[in-house]
């Protein structure tokens, strides 16, 4: 069975000719700081661009480093890319795959029906520091409408499950309680996403946290990494 069969796909967005999926359990880990064997780790990252190469021989990763950054990628280049200290891709070019690890955070996936995409990782850092408005921000300055995007949360840890310390809460939403509090980031999220123009916005109803038999989750204590990938498959 392939790793897009085993993964959470976002359906709505295959009229497009654009896949996006995050990874679960019965995949494995994607993280490169397990003590699982590097060459199992690796097998998995080649039978990912193996699936995807159909549609494109470009995928783009990066160090993510809990921030803002969002790299734009052009075409013209071969491989895996891993660039350094980033958070965010998006590429308007179709056949250009982005990747994203997570294991509570919160899956970004932003696509146009032209084939321009972008995949965000979002954590309470990143969420804080608008990373899904500067990936909208990186489409529209490039010629495209806010209202023409369409975003997809995918599988993160929920509000329920996520408990935040007063001051990461204040962070995030201008409010400090005075004590430990839930908090829901892609309800925040998606409400950073509306403010910037967009409104055709889904999520997933997967929590990582409470679905851990098929997601790796930072809170319960897994090492192991989920993978979201988005790519607008060539013609």
């Amino acid at each position: 069975m392939s790793v897009v069969d085993r993964s959470e796909v976002v359906t709505e967005w295959l009229e497009f000719g654009i896949r996006a999926f995050t990874t679960t359990r019965a995949v494995g880990s994607f993280g490169l700081m397990t003590d699982e064997p590097v060459g199992a780790v690796m097998g998995r990252w080649a039978e990912l661009r193996r699936e995807l190469f159909p549609g494109g021989d470009r995928l783009a990763t990066a160090g993510q480093v809990h921030g803002n950054t969002v790299l734009v990628h052009h075409a013209g280049w071969q491989g895996w890319l891993r660039s350094d200290g980033a958070d965010g891709h998006v590429s308007m070019d179709r056949g250009t795959a982005l990747g994203v690890t997570i294991a509570d955070c919160v899956p970004v996936f932003i696509a146009h029906p032209s084939g321009a995409v972008a995949a965000l990782h979002s954590g309470w850092r990143g969420t804080a520091a608008r990373i899904v408005e500067r990936g909208i921000e990186a489409l529209t300055h490039r010629g495209l409408s806010a209202s023409e995007l369409r975003i997809h949360l995918g599988p993160g840890i929920c509000g329920k499950c996520y408990e935040v310390s007063a001051d990461v809460y204040a962070q995030l939403t201008g409010i400090n309680p005075g004590r430990p509090t839930t908090v829901d980031l892609r309800a925040l999220i998606a409400d950073h996403a509306r403010a910037a123009g967009v409104s055709h916005i889904s999520v997933s109803g997967s929590c990582t946290r409470c679905d851990n038999d098929r997601f790796y989750s930072h809170r319960a204590g897994d090492a192991g990494r989920q993978l979201g990938v988005i790519i607008a498959d060539r013609d």
